[in-house]
Order: C-alpha cells, then structure tokens, then sequence
C-alpha cells in the first residue's frame, strides 16, 4: 500500500474533501448541510480541514469548526474515511494539530441497523486510535412550533434575571454538587470545581446570545431552586443550561425549568428549539419527554 500524503485544505478545495464517497448513514450529512470552506461560502477554515490522500485519492478526511471570532476550534465536525482505510483516519487526527470535542451524530436507534452500526463503530474505533476518548452517549432533541405544543408553566416557581455574575456563579457550583453531567463530572474530577465552573460559564458567556436571559429560580420557601438558560448558539435557539440545586432535587423541578425555557424561546419568536441531555441523566431526560421533546438524534461524545 503506497503512503500517506496528510495536509490541510487550500482555499477553493472544498470539492476534494467531497471526493470522499460517504453513504451518509452517519455524522454530520445527518443535518443536510453539505460541507463547504469559508472561502467557498461554507462555514469551515481550510486549515481546519484536512485531507488524507493516497495516490492522489482522499481516503480519509476529517474538519474542525469554530466560530469566526474563535481562535481554536469548538469541535470535530466531520471524520470520515474510506473503506479498509480505518487506520488512516486515526493517523490524520494524530498529525493534524488541532484539538476539539468529536460528537459523531447517530440516528436514533442506531445500533438496530447492521449498516448504520458498522459504520459508527468504525468511526468510534478511528477516533479512539486517533487519541480520543469515549465520554457519553447523549440525546438529542428538537422542539419545533408546528410539530410539538408548548408545555405548560406550572407557576410552581419565580423566576428573575441575576445580573450579579458571582452570585449566578455560587448558585452554579451549588448545582456541581452531584451532577449527573458527564462533562462537568470530568472537570470536577480531573481539576476540580473552579475549573468546572469556569468550563461551564465560559460555554455560557461564548454562546451569541445575552446574558440578561438567564433566569434564577425561586421555591414557594424563598430558596433557590435552580436556573435556566434560553439561549442561541450559532445554529439557533437553544436550551443552554437546566438544573435544580441539591436541597430541591427530587421535585420535578427540573420539568418546571425546561417548560419556562421554552416558553421564553418562544415568547422570544423561536420556532425551533434544539437541546441535548446525557442519556444516563434520567431526570432530565423524563422531563424531556414530559415537555414533549421527540429524540431526533443520538450522539456518542469523544473528548
């Protein structure tokens, strides 16, 4: 077998990274949105995008994204390869210097598919020789007006801005206690709460839209419940952040939360919200399915 030839894009090169034939069963043609460089009307940076060639042939491919104003990308969108070139994907995410989250995006019930399956697990398999590591499986939902009601408030709780960013950082790290988030569980663990903290908020404060949405939540006793954060990123509206504190856990709060977070997107003019629990987080994920979001992707997560 002749060698590898691995570099980045040039400007104008968006077709030979889509000389790739891919059957789209997974990743990111699962969205519809074809890949294209910036320079070409796309959203991803040539050097950001590399290229595994052999003989002249690209046989694995893979593309990192951020934001114009990022100076690192914010994640690995696309990490493909040819047939039997497994190893050849794994040695491009070695060489290229770049470092971001693979979240490699699944149809729902992805592993009842003989097809579908083969092909995430090679890919899984790439990212993890590539020197990734698996973190958590996650869901994906998407409410959309026409489809899906809006679930009720339940005026169970008060809800008011906290403009005051160190108390809206005390009321986080109340809530770091126990969480059953994968990512924060692995800054907690791995450096502590102050670095959780500032992963989570500095997530938060990256996100386009403003700060003053961000809501506190106030108990019938006068406690603080929880917050929630309707937010857009750079694909549309979102729920940012959902989460009750310790002391009033076991409540259903958390639904109370999501049905305030959507309304306020919707008050907003969203149409069309999108949101993402751990699949091991079944709290939140039951209040998902009583607000009524439908599971419209899985996604396994590399960090």
């Amino acid at each position: 077998m002749s060698d590898l030839h691995i570099r980045p894009l040039l400007a104008g090169e968006s077709a030979l990274f889509t000389s790739l034939p891919d059957a789209g069963l997974v990743g990111r043609p699962l969205l519809g949105q074809p890949f294209a460089t910036v320079d070409e009307g796309g959203e991803y940076r040539p050097e950001w995008s590399w290229v595994a060639l052999r003989d002249g042939a690209v046989v694995a491919r893979a593309a990192w994204w951020g934001k114009e104003s990022d100076t690192r990308p914010m994640a690995l969108d696309w990490l493909d390869f040819a047939p039997g070139e497994q190893a050849a994907a794994a040695e491009l995410l070695r060489a290229a210097p770049l470092h971001a989250e693979y979240d490699l995006m699944l149809p729902t019930g992805w592993r009842d598919d003989p097809a579908v399956r083969a092909e995430a697990e090679g890919r899984m398999a790439a990212a993890e020789q590539g020197g990734l590591r698996r973190l958590v499986e996650r869901y994906r939902y998407t409410w959309t007006a026409e489809r899906d009601p809006l679930p009720p408030r339940t005026g169970r709780l008060e809800y008011r801005p906290e403009p005051d960013d160190t108390a809206f950082r005390a009321v986080m790290a109340r809530i770091m206690e126990s969480t059953l988030d994968a990512h924060d569980r692995r800054m907690l663990d791995d450096q502590g709460l102050e670095a959780a903290l500032d992963e989570s908020l500095g997530f938060l404060e990256w996100l386009p839209s403003p700060k003053d949405w961000r809501r506190i939540a106030h108990a019938p006793d006068g406690g603080i419940a929880g917050l929630h954060v309707p937010a857009e990123n750079p694909g549309g509206p979102c729920v940012g952040f959902i989460a009750v504190v310790p002391e009033y856990r076991g409540r259903g709060y958390a639904y109370d939360l999501l049905a305030e977070c959507t309304n306020d997107l919707a008050d907003r003019g969203a149409t069309r919200i999108a949101a993402a629990t751990d699949q091991g987080n079944f709290p939140m994920a039951a209040a998902f399915a009583k607000a009524g979001y439908p599971v419209t992707q899985e996604r396994v997560n590399f960090v």
